[in-house]
């Protein structure tokens, strides 16, 4: 349990628990960017400690090193000015002095009217109690951090989908059961208390959850980190479901406040966009004009587990100055324009991912990626230069600072960084290029092209217009190093080297290089049409209009008699930033995110860099934490992994998970853990009724399939399995329908983009399904469909543990690695899927007889396509059987004829089967069926399940991480005594 430092009181002081007191004194000690021990507020403590009669501990602090357990002491001068005024006693808070801290918290400072202590005002005053707690350990990480001057990693991500943090945060403190019992004393629950706290919308799919699981790692660990990202007020959306699909609704999570931040006034930073750019006489670039906001941040604490170690998440929000709301204008009534000023500045951080259709969409997301980049480099600039004292030395910036791009989104730090160590601290393009190469890298989670970002170069240019600037001379330099690699003997090589790297797309070579690619012009040749060869006539033959009866022509006759036609204008191709390349070129490592994701990373998407840079690119699976996602979610198969292990070491190293392999048939074992699953099936059932309506039965198998709606993802494949699984029941007598099938609850979850139509149809199409099935009489619990609404991560925190059959059913080589697969797999829940992502390392784990494996394989992806394309697929029966039942009208009145027409055709747009839904069909059916009859063996079952837990523990973040830190950012781990 981590270590609590608390201010003791003698017997005989004002009578302030100990909790309450650290709280009022906390309020003292918030030193800036969340770092305490200012000589600023020096006189504050005294007084505080003599108006308490406390007493200050004393501190110390060791740094352990990377590769061995030998900790170094570092004397901390502050400590030693105070130790004359006695040493802290170390106690962990009891269910009374909690219960105080909390009382003390719901009376001075309420968010609620005085009297009752309903739900909602516990939990706040609970969370603020918590906070209280983690803030202590917060600014003395900080503190410490900024002593030292120690490297530090900033994960700089446009989605943290963090979940609730209430239980997190008492469960890494150890104090779950102390806060039990202090709830209980005050007439209520913890854990029904904890359901009052709102998912954070700061995210939406595995992106966030990705780097929500990087941040508890991070400090679980002690690595020195940050993370940066925007504090987004109506967050993705909030998802209902109604009878004509999905509808979408702001989320309200801050409506009444968050009480785990905290607001940093002092801590803000200019934004411009738009403007112009002068260059003075020296040559010096200043970008002047156009529309100026503030991002101000709001810090969250991020507790490590069983450490004193507390990192922070930085959000950003942007606000314009008082001054630009025009009161002159207000009063003459025209109110919208006083204050559209302030409306543009805060409507940043309205939404995440704001519809891009329009150009204002697209606008206002260039400006979210452009105001997370340049708010978090001026605030890691600030600390840098703050640390570093009197001497900046700027060569020393990347031994210092460690900034990693979640994807493509913060990409804009590249030009950013550029420009702010060149126009605004002064140093040379040289000097700013190698300081930023060394700084920046980049993880790639996408080989879906509409993910990999491009920008309107005309766009950037009125928006950014000094970071075009910097992005066309990156690209000149990138024109110069494929020169100076591939020459210029072989131009056919050279241009396709060209047109695949450089960072501006469909754009002229620079003055520099315009005579790089210059072709020799043909000579005119003068061809007879006599000369003509038979496929020439041919093809010309097909050009020509079909002459009227009996006034035929010959070919030759039809050439010499044709007017001379204007060819048609090629379109021009639009001017693009490719925010990808740019990252390739811009940073020091690029990295995959599953073993097969990064192999088609080298050798499909970034293959010519792959080529000219192999030693930048890496592989780093992704992990989940196991705090979360197994400790905190599924108490009781913790608690049984904890008997058959020996301890709880297993939360720290997963490895003593693999011990769970030899106790795999033991059959007190898995009693154990049928009716662990079972247990949290019942929660689960409450949930469904809750919020469906629909009654299942926890006898059932749980089939789950939970994620980001997507047709790559082919929720559609899923759905159309259960359909056909519905019309053969329908076609039996319930006899051979209960002998054949085992029951089944099918559960859905997850949201589809607000604009991605499609995806919008395959909810529509789901709840259509259950809505028959789930009435028919004739199939009762044997079959349920349910999508459960609004998926988020407490949603996930029931599902996941509840699963015993998780579907992870992608296209081959199109899912970069997958998170929610790990989660299924430490819960005990057995995966069917195809070999894509992080399946491919799990079912190696696990074995592959505990992995229902169908589909094609990634690379007969693309000859599959080119069959399909030439005509040559030729559907299963069983497929166009169940085209047709849905079409027949037994799911409702619609066709679905634009989402089945998906399916259909060899070519075209939307059509075609792109995510071979129709080819993987007849396997995935086939699959389905031999999970039925191993479900009916639940001892064969059972085993399985024990092997998914017993083999995911190379799948834990904290792994990741590790391997982030010594291979990319180069940074150790830093204890606090």
């Amino acid at each position: 349990m981590a270590t609590w430092r608390y201010y003791a009181m003698p017997s005989g002081a004002e009578a302030v628990s100990g909790c309450n007191a650290v709280a009022r004194f906390a309020d003292f000690g918030r030193g800036r960017n969340g770092g305490g021990g200012r000589r600023g507020i020096k006189a504050d403590r005294l007084m505080l400690m003599k108006k308490w009669q406390l007493r200050p501990m004393k501190r110390s602090f060791s740094v352990r090193n990377a590769s061995s357990e030998h900790q170094q002491k570092v004397k901390d001068p502050l400590a030693q000015q105070e130790e004359s005024l006695g040493r802290c006693d170390h106690f962990p808070p009891d269910a009374s002095s909690i219960a105080s801290s909390i009382q003390y918290h719901a009376e001075l400072t309420p968010l609620f009217s005085p009297g009752k202590f309903e739900p909602p005002k516990a939990f706040f005053a609970t969370a603020q109690s918590i906070r209280d707690a983690l803030i202590i350990n917060w600014n003395a990480t900080y503190d410490y951090y900024e002593r030292l001057n120690v490297k530090q990693a900033y994960y700089l991500s446009m989605e943290f989908l963090q979940g609730r943090a209430l239980l997190n945060a008492v469960g890494n403190l150890g104090l779950t059961g102390a806060y039990a019992d202090a709830l209980s004393k005050l007439g209520h629950n913890l854990e029904k208390i904890a359901t009052q706290e709102p998912d954070a919308a700061l995210g939406n799919g595995g992106l966030g959850r990705l780097a929500s699981c990087f941040l508890d790692s991070l400090a679980t660990l002690n690595y020195p980190a940050w993370g940066y990202g925007l504090r987004y007020k109506y967050g993705l959306f909030k998802q209902r479901i109604t009878k004509d699909g999905q509808e979408e609704v702001a989320e309200d999570w801050l409506e009444m406040s968050n009480p785990w931040e905290i607001v940093r006034n002092d801590v803000t930073y200019p934004i411009k966009f738009y403007g112009k750019v002068l260059t003075d006489s020296d040559g010096k670039k200043h970008w002047i004009g156009g529309e100026d906001i503030k991002a101000v941040a709001y810090d969250v604490p991020i507790p490590g587990y069983e450490t004193k170690t507390t990192i922070s998440l930085r959000l950003w929000s942007t606000k314009a100055p008082a001054g630009d709301f025009d009161l002159s204008v207000f009063n003459s009534g025209k109110h919208t324009q006083a204050a559209e000023a302030l409306y543009n500045a805060e409507k940043i951080c309205y939404v995440l991912y704001p519809g891009d259709e329009s150009l204002e969409g697209k606008t206002l997301r260039l400006k979210q990626q452009y105001t997370l980049c340049s708010a978090s480099l001026q605030d890691i600039i600030t600390r840098f230069e703050r640390r570093s004292g009197t001497k900046i030395k700027w060569e020393e910036f990347p031994e210092k600072v460690a900034v990693q791009m979640n994807d493509t989104h913060p990409t804009l730090c590249i030009p950013e960084l550029m420009r702010i160590l060149i126009d605004v601290k002064g140093l040379s393009w040289k000097e700013a290029w190698n300081i930023t190469q060394r700084t920046v890298a980049y993880t790639n989670h996408t080989v879906l092209p509409e993910a990999l970002e491009k920008w309107s170069l005309e766009l950037m240019q009125k928006l950014l217009p000094r970071h075009v600037e910097i992005i066309e001379m990156i690209d000149e330099e990138l024109i110069r190093t494929i020169v100076s690699e591939y020459g210029k003997a072989d131009p056919i090589l050279l241009e396709k080297k060209l047109k695949q790297m450089r960072i501006l797309e469909n754009v002229e070579l620079p003055a520099a290089f315009s005579d790089l690619l210059v072709k020799p012009k043909a000579s005119p040749v003068a061809v007879s049409t006599d000369a003509l060869s038979e496929s020439e006539e041919e093809e010309e033959d097909e050009k020509e209009p079909e002459p009227a009866k009996g006034k035929g022509k010959s070919v030759k006759e039809g050439i010499q008699g044709k007017k001379k036609k204007i060819p048609e204008p090629v379109p021009e191709q639009p001017k693009l930033v490719r925010m990808a390349n740019l990252c390739v070129v811009g940073g020091h490592a690029v990295n995959g995110v599953a073993a097969i994701h990064s192999e088609i990373v080298k050798d499909e998407v970034f293959n010519d860099f792959f080529q000219l840079w192999p030693e930048k690119f890496q592989n780093k699976t992704n992990g989940v934490t196991p705090r979360r996602w197994i400790r905190f979610c599924n108490p009781d198969l913790s608690k049984i992994i904890t008997s058959w292990t020996g301890s709880e070491d297993w939360v720290l190293n997963t490895e003593k998970l693999s011990e769970l392999r030899k106790f795999a048939d033991n059959e007190d074992l898995q009693a154990q853990w049928r009716a662990a699953k079972r247990s949290n099936k019942l929660k689960v059932a409450s949930l469904i009724k809750e919020r469906t309506g629909y009654v299942v039965s926890p006898d059932s198998m749980f089939d789950i399939q939970v994620k980001r709606i997507h047709e790559y993802k082919r929720q559609l494949l899923n759905i159309l399995g259960i359909v056909y699984r519905y019309k053969m029941m329908k076609e039996m007598s319930a006899s051979e329908r209960k002998k054949k099938f085992v029951p089944r609850v099918c559960i859905f979850g997850g949201k589809a983009f607000a604009t991605y139509v499609q995806a919008k149809r395959i909810v529509k199409f789901i709840t259509d399904v259950g809505a028959t099935v789930n009435h028919d009489p004739d199939i009762g619990d044997l079959l349920k469909v349910i999508f459960v609404p609004d998926y988020n991560v407490s949603v996930a925190e029931l599902l996941i543990p509840a699963s015993e059959l998780s579907q992870h059913i992608s296209t081959a080589g199109m899912e970069a690695s997958g998170t929610s697969n790990m989660k299924f797999s430490m819960n005990g829940c057995i995966l069917i899927g195809t070999l894509d992502g992080a399946n491919v390392e799990i079912r190696e784990e696990v074995g592959e007889d505990n992995f229902f494996l169908f589909g094609a394989r990634a690379n007969e992806i693309a000859g599959l396509r080119k069959e399909r394309a030439q005509g040559k697929f030729v559907p299963d029966p069983r497929f166009e059987e169940v085209k047709k039942f849905v079409r027949s009208g037994v799911f409702g009145s619609s066709s679905y004829n634009e989402l089945l027409g998906a399916l259909e055709g060899n070519e075209g747009f939307g059509r075609a089967d792109y995510f071979l839904v129709g080819k993987d069909f007849p396997s995935y059916i086939d699959c389905q069926a031999k999970v039925d009859e191993a479900y009916k063996d639940q001892k064969r079952w059972t085993r399985m399940s024990i092997m998914n837990t017993a083999g995911s523990y190379n799948f834990s973040s904290d792994r990741t991480i590790h391997e982030y830190a010594r291979d990319i950012w180069n940074i150790k781990p830093v204890e606090l005594p």
